[in-house]
């Protein structure tokens, strides 16, 4: 089961509301969303639950098809109620068939470096899970870390070698108690996963947390299912407590157990994590896209398009996008939260929304904005097709730079290739498909007294929306 419901706020501007971190490539080519999937692939696991946004539904079903991920069903969550109501859900749809089936539940963001060792650790976590415990993994610390919370361990299972009795967690601590904790030798830092049966997780959550279970109860009962797509049911699913699991069970529950395991694992939950894992030039330097260094040292310098330079800095981040740029030492990454939450108290839509954003079908980008137009850049995937809809506040013209277009313009069908355009009216009923095989890129030029993107009408849609 994986959880792909965070909005990674410490490692904007590149993760957004929008486009959350486990959708990016933040360490080799695979979008950590892929990177956790493809962890467990293999005759010994099942098709996987993924649990995630309804907004980012299509992201995530791409994204696994990239992959090559085959089965997964999709939970849709009409509302973020933190991990327990989550994991409930995951563990009522897998009980409807096995009620028995060991669970695996990890976070979709979480970097791994020695997936042998992870499977190793697996292993053992699952004898102890089929014997009736709720199984954690327990990384161990390698620096006096304030970001994570840890896990005290005590005596081994009889039962599940290597596995052992999880006494008390112990929530984040400040630098003096973390220090302390490092030296110890015996506390592991909390990594978020959990291994259980079905049966086991909902009968220590109707235990500790039953208005969990009742409203994600209803929530299933209620759902409606489309392809790989389980949708909750809204209201039955927004009465759950918004609780993690943690506090609503494993801080509770005498089933507790930790594998303690050393993995390479990182939350990657700042882009101070993002330097600690990354490859390092001679000096320290972790850089990505088109960066110039002279002089640096220590320093995470990232850009997503924009030439970055940066001269005789010393353990700063630096990440640059087409409509932000982050600037801060090193040991500040912590703060990047703070910094969101003033921009949206401002009302800064670069917050939580990307210049580019994504669609089922594709994406579009705002190149230029004016006054009474504004120009975009639409990519549609092959074989996908806006809706069909009407504007009462703007005219459009389409440019084909890409691919081939098929146009609906008032009831007739117009195919537009490459350098060809058409003009769309005020309250025209339109819509355009990519019927080839290769991206289609359009420019779209808006004119118009409004061009907000609630002035569309909707009068058909392939994706089920309003």
């Amino acid at each position: 089961m994986i959880l792909s419901g965070g909005t990674g706020t410490r490692l904007w501007p590149l993760s957004r509301e929008g486009y959350p971190k486990q959708f990016w490539p933040l360490l080799g080519s695979e979008t950590m969303l892929q990177q956790t999937a493809g962890r467990a692939m293999g005759a010994e696991f099942a098709p996987a639950v993924v649990v995630c946004n309804e907004a980012h539904r299509f992201l995530v079903a791409e994204q696994l098809r990239e992959a090559k991920v085959e089965g997964a069903r999709i939970l849709l969550e009409p509302a973020g109620r933190n991990s327990a109501p989550a994991i409930a859900a995951a563990a009522l749809l897998v009980a409807e068939q096995s009620p028995e089936d060991v669970i695996w539940v990890k976070a979709a963001d979480a970097a791994i470096t020695d997936v042998p060792a992870l499977h190793a650790a697996l292993a053992r976590a699952v004898v102890a899970a089929q014997a009736g415990r709720i199984v954690t993994f327990g990384m161990r610390p390698t620096a006096p870390e304030t970001g994570y919370g840890y896990i005290e361990p005590g005596a081994e299972l009889a039962e599940a070698p290597g596995v052992m009795r999880l006494e008390r967690f112990i929530e984040k601590p400040d630098a003096a108690k973390a220090a302390d904790l490092l030296a110890d030798g015996r506390h592991l830092w909390n990594s978020g996963m959990f291994v259980a049966t079905a049966a086991t997780l909902l009968a220590e959550l109707e235990r500790f947390a039953p208005e969990v279970v009742r409203s994600v109860t209803a929530a299933i009962a209620e759902a409606k299912r489309d392809l790989d797509f389980v949708r909750l049911g809204a209201q039955a699913f927004g009465a759950a407590p918004a609780i993690s699991i943690d506090y609503a069970v494993m801080e509770k529950t005498s089933l507790a157990a930790v594998v303690p395991a050393d993995i390479g694992w990182s939350d990657l939950g700042s882009w101070a994590a993002l330097w600690e894992v990354g490859e390092k030039d001679g000096r320290g330097n972790v850089v990505s896209g088109p960066v110039s260094l002279v002089d640096a040292e220590g320093c995470l310098v990232r850009s997503e398009g924009i030439l970055t330079g940066v001269v005789g800095l010393k353990d700063v981040v630096i990440v640059t996008t087409d409509d932000a740029v982050l600037a801060m030492p090193r040991d500040r990454a912590q703060d990047v939260k703070r910094l969101v939450d003033q921009l949206r108290r401002s009302g800064q839509k670069e917050a939580t929304e990307h210049r580019r954003v994504y669609r089922p079908w594709g994406n579009y980008e705002g190149l230029i904005q004016g006054d009474r137009f504004q120009v975009k850049r639409i990519q549609v995937r092959p074989g996908q097709k806006l809706s069909l809809q009407k504007h009462f506040h703007r005219a459009e013209h389409w440019v084909v730079v890409h691919g081939t277009a098929i146009v609906h313009r008032d009831g007739e069908n117009i195919m537009l290739r490459e350098n060809e355009s058409i003009y769309l009216p005020l309250g025209c009923v339109h819509r355009m498909e990519n019927p080839g095989m290769i991206p289609l890129t359009l420019i779209e030029v808006q004119v118009g007294s409004y061009l907000g993107e609630d002035d569309i009408v909707r009068l058909e849609d392939t994706y089920g929306r309003t």
